[in-house]
């Protein structure tokens, strides 16, 4: 059990680490591989002060060394989607939950929407995990939309638990709907229809509403207070997933400014 898990490594989620840290906070950062963002492939940032000409690869290294060096604990990880229970919050991370007291959200802006059907179906024949949810379609035909790193594996799972896959990449189609019922029998790639039993959907990041159920948003970000407060009572945002501009200095005065209000929500 952690007082505080922060989903995302970037500006705004070392940011919160670090503050909620001097606080005597428990913090465990859930965050993709820094090496996909946009921020890590930036040669040169010359707007974030005392940092002149620094590369996204070297800020985000040195953010990632002193997380840890404060007490952090870091995880290289997709969390899939997060749950209140009563006082608590489970987050899923493949097969794996961790428990906390409180949530911040610092995933950076989710360039994707959802296709057509998509939210409409989860949990009734959409998912985002083939490890977690895969054995319930075993002996059945199921589709892969690929658009992480770890896509071509997880369809390899899928088939050695007994699933028939259809695999799209980028390359493949670009342009999905899914269609059902009490729950989901087709596909539409491109135009073609394509009957399954299920769809996993597997990109670098998920969207807030299909990440968490309440989560109010504004423009296609998290729509939050002056504190950083979301919809969700214990749950905050900050950085590019709620809005622009998307600047680092902002990202991480905001991950502060969060991680104090989520500090106060919990020693109230």
């Amino acid at each position: 059990m952690h007082d505080i898990i922060i989903i995302g490594g970037g500006p705004a989620g070392v940011s919160a680490a670090l503050t909620a840290r001097n606080r005597g906070k428990s913090v465990l950062i859930i965050s993709n591989d820094a090496a996909n963002s946009d921020l890590y492939k930036s040669k040169h940032i010359n707007n974030y002060p005392g940092l002149p000409r620094v590369s996204g690869a070297q800020l985000l290294d040195n953010f990632r060394a002193q997380a840890l060096d404060a007490g952090a604990e870091v995880i290289t990880a997709r969390a899939i989607s997060a749950l209140p229970f009563g006082e608590k919050f489970f987050v899923s991370v493949g097969m794996d939950n961790y428990e906390c007291l409180s949530l911040i959200l610092a995933t950076g802006v989710i360039r994707a929407a959802a296709f057509p059907g998509e939210q409409e179906f989860l949990g009734r024949g959409v998912s985002y995990c083939a490890t977690c949810d895969g054995m319930l379609y075993r002996g059945k035909r199921v589709a892969v939309i690929g658009l992480n790193a770890e896509a071509e594996d997880e369809a390899r799972a899928l088939r050695a638990m007994g699933c028939e896959v259809e695999y799209f990449d980028k390359a493949r189609a670009k342009n999905f709907e899914i269609r059902g019922a009490q729950t989901v029998d087709t596909l539409v790639a491109d135009g073609e229809e394509f009957p399954v039993s299920g769809v996993f959907v597997l990109r670098e990041t998920i969207s807030p509403g299909s990440f968490m159920q309440g989560l109010v948003s504004e423009g296609g970000h998290i729509a939050v207070n002056e504190r950083m407060e979301t919809s969700v009572k214990g749950v905050f945002a900050a950085g590019d997933c709620i809005g622009r501009p998307y600047q680092v200095a902002r990202a991480v005065g905001q991950g502060n400014t969060a991680a104090i209000s989520a500090c106060e929500y919990l020693d109230a």
